[in-house]
């Protein structure tokens, strides 16, 4: 932990803020903003698809910057745009700060497991990308509590508060962040890659993204869906939406290292596929959710939720640091931001997957979500086979 500290720290801020400001964005943009609901949508959409860009741009250059500087960056500049969400009213002003909050996230989430990685001391890497899992989650779950608090006032104070909030944990984490020690942060000459394109230098990382895609996907539509299947397909009470992901923040925030505890022996790989069978029945006690007693609803939801978050806290802890091993050394930082696009692109697909199905019928998205998983972990699965032991397994 010695020097380390200041990066635990500021992902704690820096996730509180989020979970206090992002709930509300949206209502911020219709309260405050007075901009009608469906063009606010539009507005926050337009400014993600435009930061898509940002992890090949992040690929490019940090093996030469070093991610701690794109870090850094991406802190500061996600404060100036929440600091100009404060201050400002007009629609072109809010749009522009979206678009530089969404670019800056992207940015983040290229650079952080890259930084994480660096830090670890040699066999640690997977506790390392847990613990940073588990203070992130755990600052989120508290920002959300407070955002929570906030909606309980009147007015459009809450979301002024929620913005100055936000911003003032992105500056304060980006201080602490420059406190890293440099020998904890440092990229070695030979590490530096060219920016040639992924596709030419490893296809089975390419595969792996892919898959990953579909892992991410599973994480991302139980926060989408739940909502909405509790309250337009279920027989059970609206107010257990709020229990139920509030557990999952809290088994993210304090398992992540205990499962790596237990999981150090095993494959990261074997790991990953058990992650997606276990969603594959998460998926299939959702949609048996409609074909079952009335009286058995909240219990079976409470089994599948459980269900649901084992699965999460394997893919949370061992996803990232799979990545990280399967890279090659030259260009490590590149190969770590193209892979962020596995959740920037299940973030993209999921509203879409989960509302066209949902139409269709209520079982639709969670079978399909299901099938696909178990395609996830057989694809893993066989793309063990060519992976080296050494890049699998806990180092």
């Amino acid at each position: 932990m010695r020097g380390r500290v200041p990066l635990l720290v500021g992902l704690a801020i820096d996730s509180f803020g989020g979970g206090c400001a992002g709930p509300l964005l949206l209502l911020f943009f219709v309260r405050v903003g007075d901009i009608p609901l469906g063009t606010a949508g539009l507005l926050l959409t337009v400014a993600t698809l435009f930061s898509l860009a940002a992890p090949a741009v992040v690929g490019v250059v940090i093996d030469r910057v070093g991610p701690r500087n794109l870090v850094i960056g991406a802190q500061f500049a996600q404060g100036l745009a929440f600091a100009g969400f404060f201050v400002g009213r007009a629609t072109w002003l809010l749009f522009l700060c979206a678009l530089v909050m969404t670019t800056g996230q992207r940015v983040f989430w290229s650079s952080i497991f890259s930084l994480l990685s660096d830090i670890a001391d040699e066999g640690d890497r997977d506790r390392w990308f847990g613990l940073g899992g588990m203070m992130q989650a755990g600052g989120f779950g508290l920002g959300a509590l407070a955002a929570g608090a906030l909606l309980t006032i009147p007015g459009d104070e809450p979301f002024l508060v929620a913005m100055a909030l936000n911003a003032v944990s992105f500056f304060l984490a980006g201080l602490l962040l420059m406190r890293i020690r440099a020998s904890h942060a440092k990229r070695a000459a030979d590490n530096i890659g060219g920016p040639a394109p992924l596709l030419r230098k490893d296809k089975p990382f390419l595969v792996l993204i892919a898959a990953n895609t579909v892992l991410a996907l599973c994480t991302m539509v139980m926060g989408i869906g739940l909502p909405v299947y509790v309250t337009e397909a279920l027989p059970a009470p609206k107010w257990l939406v709020g229990v139920l992901l509030a557990a999952i923040s809290i088994v993210l925030a304090t398992g992540q290292t205990l499962v790596v505890r237990h999981t150090e022996k095993r494959r990261r790989t074997n790991v990953l596929i058990l992650a997606g069978v276990l969603w594959a029945v998460w998926g299939v006690l959702m949609a048996g959710l409609l074909h079952i007693p009335v009286w058995a609803v909240v219990p079976g939801l409470l089994l599948a939720t459980a269900v649901f978050a084992a699965a999460d806290v394997l893919h949370a802890a061992t996803s990232n640091a799979l990545a990280a091993a399967v890279a090659p050394v030259r260009g490590h930082g590149k190969y770590l931001s193209y892979w962020q696009y596995s959740f920037t692109f299940a973030s993209v697909l999921v509203p879409a997957f989960f509302a066209q199905l949902f139409e269709v019928r209520h079982e639709f998205p969670w079978l399909a979500i299901s099938a696909l998983a178990l395609v996830a972990a057989g694809t893993i699965y066989v793309l063990d086979q060519k992976l080296p032991h050494a890049t699998t397994r806990r180092d």
